[in-house]
């Protein structure tokens, strides 16, 4: 026991001593979000290969763009970039008219949300774990959010409904459930620019359609970013990228 103790403390040691891949941006810029625009955007993982070379692309409010491309094509590490999650090695992120590099980060979080293909659930109830999107929700407001997510049906039938605990990691919970428990946390966010990572492979057609529809209606104040493989989601995109070994393309 005791050696597994020191181990096990190592780890804990180890960890905190590791330092973040980014810092978080202070006292420089706020904004409200009106545009992006992605200018001449490379990046790698490594210094000598790059994942996405050269990459441009814009979007505004009340339009859908659609972003296809092979699995591992750096679709997914796009939309980490458009986060900060990793900083970029060369070009531009505009918000607005700032570069990224010039805006506070509790502003970009602000303005900017994202749904991964994972949903990260906390053991604890549907409620709580929808409400780590806005502290201060109403039941109103999350039920709504549920609604437009195509998950207020199945929630509103558990016996405990929003009040059902998930289980450590979700584990009561199918993968398409938490993957619309994740679309709703997202909606309850209400961010300007809402990035979404294949929102709709772990669903059925039927509530496809409903996800979709209600993305639809979003779109008249907001930008949604959608990447997917399936041809029926990008139905609904005003504009559509390809990403192909690293280089991006209209559609």
């Amino acid at each position: 026991d005791l050696t597994q103790t020191f181990a096990s403390g190592d780890r804990v040691l180890n960890l905190l001593e590791e330092k973040p891949v980014v810092s978080e941006i202070k006292k420089k810029n706020d904004f409200d979000y009106q545009e992006l625009n992605v200018k001449d955007l490379s990046f790698g993982y490594n210094s000598d290969k790059l994942v996405l070379d050269d990459i441009s692309m814009y979007a505004k409010k009340g339009e859908i763009i659609g972003i296809v491309g092979e699995s591992g094509c750096g679709k997914s590490t796009l939309m980490k970039l458009l986060l900060r999650f990793w900083k970029k090695n060369s070009g531009n992120i505009y918000y607005n008219d700032l570069d990224i590099e010039d805006i506070n980060t509790n502003s970009l979080l602000r303005n900017v949300t994202m749904v991964s293909q994972s949903t990260y659930l906390f053991d604890d109830t549907i409620k709580e774990n929808l409400k780590i999107a806005k502290l201060n929700a109403t039941d109103e407001e999350i039920i709504e959010a549920c609604k437009k997510a195509s998950i207020h049906e199945f929630i509103s039938k558990l016996p405990d409904g929003y009040d059902t605990k998930v289980g450590s990691l979700g584990d009561n919970l199918s993968a398409g459930e938490k993957q619309r428990i994740g679309l709703a946390r997202a909606f309850l966010r209400d961010a300007e620019l809402i990035l979404l990572d294949e929102p709709t492979s772990n669903v059925d057609s039927i509530n496809e359609g409903i996800i979709l529809k209600s993305l639809a209606l979003q779109k008249k104040k907001k930008s949604i970013i959608l990447v997917s493989h399936r041809e029926t989601t990008m139905a609904i995109a005003d504009r559509v990228y390809k990403i192909d070994k690293g280089h991006i393309s209209l559609k």
